[in-house]
């Protein structure tokens, strides 16, 4: 009896923390509990100890809602020790963290996402003017280019596709109609981009730059009304070419040591006397600088004299300057690898410029970095995540149909189990990456930005098409390893580090930005306590702090019971917004959301200010939040399209694969726990019957790649938004190869059978002929295994270039033969047959 009565106590402390009774509530209800079994001692021997002990829980409760009392005893103290330990942190520091909004990754960290309020989202949606953009000028865009002339003949784009991008206002999706801009939503912006870089990379760039981070896009936020009416219409019509220049040899990711600085003083301009600044810059890796036309340039503000003020370190501030202002230099062209957009370095020394060019005039001087954040919290969960899926989509549709087409030991190379395992990769990775593009879009669309978001996205989407690439490449073998014309990979794995470096290095995306920046914005007490300890100590910072403080305490306590109990029960105790064989996810994704919350807040409480530089915890922390990130995103996608039953492989690779991922991650933060013995400790309360999660089985793996080897909805689903060639190029004949392999396979497997051999592209006109005439297939299916087998022929065939050694060709002639010079130009650029 006295287990059971300690077992009734325990389980009322419990469920008053599982459940997040908020304090009152919980005092009223232990109270009621202590008179009720007060009372009951008269009817039944209830022990003393049990009735003192609800009794001193909720006195004790009681003094906790006293906030005078607490304040005094307890808040106040810790208050002066936090000021003390918690680090300082810099300018852009704090403009990044209050750059952006939370949305999702808020209800991550709580450690209870209410899931309803996710499902109640709109679904992703192009109103008719965007799909008719898509469908009309987009497509005859994709016709225009051919990756190879880009690539390796013209290393640019042709000028008629320079003007078709003019004319069709590609350059404008951004900017409002009343400029003459096309004024799109994020996920029109979005699937413009993926769908013009699975055509062609170079024009995917060139188009995303003018609609990502730079002029327009700061303009519009921040620029004034004489500005926007100058400037929006020139960018929508693509008269002014523009780029921004941010990046400089020794500030890149710390950007907060720029070198490039503004003097204010006064100087002369057209004829008079204004006050301005003189730039001095020196950038590199600046996007369409060899051909841009108007330079938007970030730079340090310096007011040595006191022109404005008694500061003198002003702040970063952004400028518009034209490329032709006396002093701006455009350097030569830098050469990425494996694109050839244009990109380059720009120069300036003691360039004067008025104040009116700065964006948003005089008063917006010092708020360039804040700018930049706001704009990036958005621009980033478009631009690079759009490219990724579109490599991760190309990947999933040309490796599917290659490992069909290809045979090797008489059997397509797609049903060797070796090659299922990277073909499953390719169709769950490309799956998530998707559902994460489209549910963050979703959010960009309701106004919201961010920025932990779109750090994530960025990160986990061009890391996902890194190692789609990497798969599909295997899979080619060496298809994928020689150039030319039929190569339809080797660009694309060739310009992976582009994506994976720009916009922030994912290694510093990942270790610092997103648990780092994500645990103070979208905790629900972190930042409250910050701004409280590190202002002013005043009465009213005191109040905030211990309020924040006390929320703190419940939140945490809260989690721990959680991840216990979810623990003990295998996540039974919390329910599914859904019912189905994806049920259970919602239920592991709640545990898991519990313990990330928990595991953070000992972590942090044991490092304090130390944790900014523990960036390898920071790095597994950040691993959990992006998977619990795109694992929800991909539950939300499987109801916006209507349950397919055929997506369930997809969704079952991706959510195991996610979730095993989460708990791989949580387990290698406990293994480097600050205490270890507190996280074996912790390990046990989070994982107390053994670890859940073991990653995708081996009949989920087969169920994808099968999925990827033949025609069906759900292989359309996925491979959605992507330019589908229907010309006689790289892309178009395996297209072509892959439905006539498959029209095909009966007539084969009747070949096989009756005449006991394999139909291949070396002995296919001896077979049919004799299955013909022996009646085996009917001339219909002849003509279409021919045709099957020309074309798979041409698919696996690879470039040859003519050669000739040195010294052969003047040999031959009688002639001497020079020295060659290795500078010089060959005397025939080889071409593609």
């Amino acid at each position: 009896m006295t287990a059971l009565f300690l077992a009734i106590l325990v389980l009322s402390l419990l469920l008053l923390a599982y459940y997040r009774i908020p304090l009152l509530i919980s005092i009223a209800i232990l109270a009621g509990l202590t008179f009720a079994f007060t009372e009951l001692r008269h009817f039944y021997p209830i022990p003393g100890w049990f009735r003192w002990s609800f009794g001193i829980t909720t006195a004790s409760l009681a003094g906790f809602a006293i906030k005078p009392l607490r304040r005094l005893l307890i808040s106040n103290r810790l208050f002066s020790i936090y000021r003390k330990v918690m680090p300082k942190l810099s300018t852009t520091e704090r403009e990044a963290l209050e750059a952006g909004t939370i949305w999702w990754d808020a209800e991550l960290f709580s450690g209870k996402p209410r899931w309803r309020r996710l499902l109640r989202q709109p679904a992703p949606t192009l109103n008719e003017a965007e799909k008719a953009f898509i469908d009309g000028p987009l497509e005859e865009l994709c016709l225009m280019l051919d990756d190879w002339e880009i690539s390796d003949q013209l290393q640019d784009l042709p000028a008629p596709v320079w003007q078709f991008m003019r004319d069709n206002g590609f350059f404008s999706m951004i900017i409002p109609r009343e400029y003459g801009g096309l004024e799109f939503s994020a996920q029109a912006n979005s699937a413009v981009v993926m769908k013009l870089a699975s055509a062609n990379l170079t024009a995917a760039v060139t188009v995303m730059v003018p609609n990502s981070l730079g002029p327009g896009e700061l303009l519009m936020h921040y620029g004034t009304q004489q500005q926007r009416e100058y400037y929006l219409p020139r960018l929508a019509s693509g008269e002014e070419i523009p780029c921004f220049a941010l990046t400089s040899p020794l500030a890149g990711s710390d950007a907060g040591a720029m070198p490039d600085h503004g003097i204010v003083c006064k100087g002369e301009f057209e004829g008079q006397e204004v006050l301005g600044l003189k730039l001095s810059w020196d950038k590199r890796y600046i996007t369409l600088a060899p051909v841009a036309t108007l330079l938007g340039l970030a730079f340090r503000a310096l007011d040595p004299d006191g022109l404005l003020g008694d500061k003198q370190d002003l702040g970063i501030t952004c400028a518009l300057i034209p490329v032709g202002t006396p002093g701006v230099e455009i350097g030569n062209r830098h050469m990425p690898v494996g694109a050839v957009f244009m990109n380059g370095p720009t120069r300036g020394e003691d360039v004067f410029i008025p104040m009116d060019w700065l964006i948003g005039g005089q008063q917006r001087i010092g708020q360039g970095w804040r700018m930049l954040m706001q704009s990036l919290a958005a621009g980033r969960a478009i631009s690079l995540p759009s490219l990724g899926v579109a490599g991760g989509k190309m990947a999933a549709m040309m490796t599917g149909a290659y490992a069909r087409i290809r045979t090797q030991f008489d059997v397509p190379i797609g049903y060797f189990g070796g090659v299922e395992e990277p073909l499953s990769r390719i169709g769950g990775r490309t799956y998530r990456m998707d559902s994460a593009r489209m549910l963050t879009l979703v959010a960009l669309d309701k106004g919201e930005k961010p920025g932990v978001l779109s750090a994530i996205n960025k990160y986990a989407l061009t890391e996902g098409c890194r190692h789609c690439i990497l798969d599909a490449m295997d899979i080619h073998g060496g298809k994928g390893i020689i150039q030319g014309p039929n190569n339809y990979l080797a660009r694309a794995y060739q310009s992976l580090p582009i994506s994976i470096t720009v916009e922030g290095a994912n290694i510093l995306t990942r270790s610092m930005i997103i648990f780092g920046q994500g645990v103070i914005r979208a905790h629900p007490c972190l930042l409250k306590e910050m701004t409280a300890v590190t202002g002013i100590a005043n009465s009213k910072a005191r109040r905030v702090f211990d309020n924040a403080l006390f929320e703190h305490i419940g939140y945490t306590t809260s989690n721990l019971v959680r991840s216990l109990l979810l623990g003990l029960t295998g996540s039974r105790m919390t329910p599914a917004p859904v019912r189905g064989p994806h049920a259970g996810y919602y239920r592991l994704l709640t545990r898991f959301s519990a313990a990330f919350a928990f595991i953070s807040d000992i972590v942090l409480l044991l490092l304090g200010g130390k944790f900014k530089f523990k960036e390898k915890l920071s790095g597994r922390l950040a691993d959990a939040l992006i998977h619990l990130y795109m694992a929800s995103a991909m539950l939300k996608r499987f109801e916006d399209d209507g349950r397919p039953k055929g997506d369930l492989p997809l969704l079952t690779w991706g959510m195991q694969d996610s979730l095993y991922t989460i708990q791989q991650s949580l387990l290698g933060v406990l293994r480097n726990f600050p205490v270890p013995l507190l996280g074996r400790l912790v390990q046990l309360l989070v994982f107390p019957f053994g670890l859940p999660c073991k990653g995708p089985t081996d009949k989920t793996v087969k169920s994808v790649a099968k999925l990827l080897l033949d025609e069906s909805e759900s292989r359309d689903r996925l491979t959605s938004g992507i330019y589908i060639s229907d010309k006689d190029d790289a892309t178009g004949r395996v297209h072509k190869a892959f439905h006539l392999v498959l029209k095909a396979a009966p007539a084969e497997r009747a070949i096989k059978n009756a005449l006991k051999q394999t139909v291949n592209f070396v002995n296919y006109e001896g077979l049919v002929k004799r299955a013909t005439e022996s009646g085996v297939i009917t001339e219909e299916q002849a003509t279409i295994v021919r045709l099957a087998q020309r074309a798979s022929a041409r698919v696996i065939a690879v470039d040859e270039f003519p050669f000739t050694p040195p010294g052969i060709a003047a040999k031959s002639s009688g002639k001497e033969t020079e020295e060659s010079d290795p500078t010089a130009a060959p005397a025939e650029q080889p071409k593609a047959p």
